[in-house]
């Protein structure tokens, strides 16, 4: 029997003058970039956290604190490489994923097929198997007044079914 399990994550950092943008592993031209603890990126962020809780292993949070020095200002790639392992160790595959990041400013669709790649890399998997879309929120709320940049991450995983040996 397929053991199949779905996770949801979210991620929110708000904009910061003197910051990089770095959204899905890319360095994104823009006259703010996010602030956080790591560099920020919001994406890769929802993406760990639907992948942990997929696997019931808690959230980004509890493996990478940011109260730690050790995760100071770290490439968030590196934390999804991480979060990958720690997947594969429970037993489990990857199978694909969901992305929506939201927000107003700067436009995202030209930076989507390198996210697509570079996210799609760390995790071993297709390009195919990595949907990224980006959206607005008309003007409304936080990421509308272009305060910062929110994400989801909707994933699904599996366990491989037992081989029997005859």
């Amino acid at each position: 029997m397929l053991n199949i399990r779905i996770g949801f994550g979210y991620d929110v950092h708000r904009f910061e003058y003197g910051r990089e943008l770095w959204l899905g592993g890319v360095k994104i031209a823009h006259r703010f970039g996010l602030l956080g603890h790591s560099d920020a990126d919001v994406l890769i962020h929802a993406l760990c956290d639907a992948l942990l809780g997929a696997a019931n292993l808690r959230d980004i949070g509890f493996h990478f604190p940011d109260t730690s020095a050790e995760f100071k200002g770290i490439d968030s790639k590196i934390l999804l490489k991480k979060t990958f392992l720690l997947i594969k160790e429970k037993g489990y595959e990857f199978g694909n994923t969901d992305c929506t990041i939201v927000a107003e400013q700067p436009k995202l669709n030209p930076y989507i097929p390198e996210m697509q790649k570079i996210l799609a890399e760390i995790i071993e998997t297709d390009t195919d198997n990595i949907s990224i879309k980006a959206t607005t929120n008309e003007k409304m709320g936080f990421a509308g007044r272009e305060e910062g940049i929110a994400a989801y991450a909707t994933v699904l995983i599996y366990k491989p079914p037992l081989t029997e040996i005859t």
